[in-house]
C-alpha cells in the first residue's frame, strides 16, 4: 500500500511538472504566433505606405517594427517566467513585475526614439522634394534636444519603478547642477549660445559672415555645441566660442539682396557746361543696364563743388550679389562712364593749383 501511494505521488508530480511545462510552451508558442502576425502585417503595410506621398507614415512604419517585437516578446516571456515560478513569494513577483515595467519603458522609449529620429529625416528629404528652404542643422539640433529629453525621461521613470524614489535624487541633481553650474559657466554659456544660434539662425554653414566688432569674417564651416569653426579668407580655421556671438554684432552678408555701386566721379571746371548732358547719359546707361536693379534707389546727380573739379555721383545696385560677378559689372558700368564723358569732350579732373602772377608795373607803389 506505501508503495501506491508512493506511486501515485510521482504520478501527480509527473502529472503537474508535464502540465506547467504545456502552459509555459503554450505561453512562448503564442507569443512567436504573435509576432510573426505583427511582423507579416508590417510587411504587408510597407507596400502601402511605400505608395503614400506622407512622410509621416513612412517614419512611423519605421519606427514601429523592432520595438513592437521587443515589446512582445517581454510580455510573453514575463508571463512564462511567473507560470514556472508559480507559486511565488511575494519578493519574486516584484522582481518580475519590476523587470516587465522597465522592459516596457525601453521599447516604448525606443519607439519614440526611432520615431524622432525618422520624422527629422522625413521632414528635411520632403522639404527639399518640395523645393522649400529648411535648416538642416536647426531640425538636428531640436532633433537632438528632443531625444535627450525623451532619455531623461525615461530614465526617471525607469528608477521609479525599479523603487528608487526620484524625488530626492532630484533635490541631489538640483544642488549638483548649481555646483556645476557655477563650475562649468563658460561651459553652459556656449552650450546655450549654441542653441541660440540654432534657433534664431543668424547663419547657417556655409554662410560668409563678419563682425564690426571683432576681428571675425570668413565662410562659416562648422556650427557646434560649445564653439563655431569659421575659415577666414587666407584659409586659416578660426575657432569662436558660441557665447561670443550674443554679445557682438553679426553681419551676413550671405543674405544681401544686391550690392552697392557708390563712385564720387569729378570732372573739370572748363566742362561745367557739358555736366548736365554727361549726368543724363550716365543715369540712361545705368537704366538701360541689364545687370543694374533699376527697382532700387538709383541716383545719379552732380553733386558738389570740389577744390579741384565738379563732382557728380552715382548711387546704384547689381542684380548680382556674387563678389566675382559683382566687380565685372562694376567695372563695366565705370568704363561706360569714361566712354559717356570723353564722348561729350569732357575731361576727368585731377589735383591742379593756379598760380597768378602780376606785372611789375601794376604792383602798388610800397610808399
Amino acid at each position: 500500500m506505501e508503495g501506491i501511494e508512493q506511486f501515485a505521488k510521482d504520478l501527480m508530480v509527473q502529472d503537474g511538472n508535464m502540465a506547467l511545462t504545456i502552459q509555459i510552451f503554450a505561453v512562448v508558442f503564442i507569443t512567436l504566433l504573435i509576432d510573426f502576425t505583427q511582423r507579416f502585417i508590417s510587411r504587408r503595410v510597407s507596400l502601402k505606405v511605400a505608395q503614400s506621398k506622407q512622410y509621416w507614415d513612412d517614419a512611423f512604419h519605421h519606427a514601429f517594427n523592432p520595438p513592437a517585437s521587443i515589446l512582445i516578446w517581454i510580455l510573453g516571456l514575463s508571463i512564462a517566467a511567473e507560470i514556472a515560478l508559480m507559486p511565488a513569494d511575494e519578493l519574486t513577483t516584484s522582481v518580475i513585475t519590476a523587470v516587465r515595467s522597465v522592459g516596457v519603458i525601453f521599447a516604448l522609449t525606443w519607439f519614440i526614439l526611432r520615431l524622432i529620429n525618422s520624422l527629422s529625416v522625413s521632414i528635411v528629404a520632403q522639404a527639399r522634394t518640395d523645393g522649400k528652404e529648411l535648416d538642416g542643422h536647426t531640425v538636428e539640433a531640436i532633433t537632438k534636444l528632443v531625444r535627450l529629453s525623451v532619455v531623461i525621461t525615461a530614465a526617471l521613470m525607469g528608477l521609479q519603478t525599479l523603487g528608487i524614489s526620484i524625488s530626492g535624487l532630484l533635490a541631489f541633481g538640483g544642488m549638483g547642477g548649481i555646483a556645476v553650474g557655477f563650475a562649468a559657466k563658460d561651459l553652459l554659456a556656449n552650450f546655450f549660445g549654441g542653441l541660440m544660434i540654432y534657433l534664431d539662425r543668424p547663419f547657417k554653414v556655409g554662410d560668409w559672415i563678419r563682425s564690426p566688432d571683432r576681428q571675425i569674417e570668413g565662410t562659416v564651416e562648422k556650427i557646434g555645441w560649445r564653439q563655431s569653426v569659421i575659415r577666414t579668407f587666407d584659409k586659416r580655421p578660426l575657432y569662436v566660442p558660441n557665447s561670443t556671438f550674443a554679445t557682438i554684432a553679426v553681419e551676413n552678408p550671405s543674405r544681401m539682396t544686391n550690392r552697392r555701386i557708390k563712385e564720387t566721379i569729378g570732372i573739370r571746371y572748363d566742362d561745367a557746361a557739358k555736366m548736365d548732358v554727361v549726368v543724363r547719359d550716365v543715369k540712361e546707361m545705368l537704366l538701360n543696364h541689364s545687370e543694374i536693379d533699376t527697382s532700387k534707389t538709383l541716383i545719379v546727380n552732380f553733386n558738389s563743388f570740389a577744390p579741384s573739379s565738379l563732382d557728380f555721383f552715382i548711387y546704384t545696385f547689381t542684380k548680382t550679389t556674387n563678389w566675382v560677378k559683382f566687380h565685372e559689372v562694376k567695372q563695366d558700368v565705370l568704363l561706360k562712364i569714361i566712354a559717356i564723358v570723353e564722348g561729350h569732350g569732357a575731361e576727368f579732373a585731377f589735383p591742379t593749383s593756379t598760380i597768378l602772377l602780376q606785372n611789375a608795373d601794376d604792383m602798388p607803389d610800397p610808399l
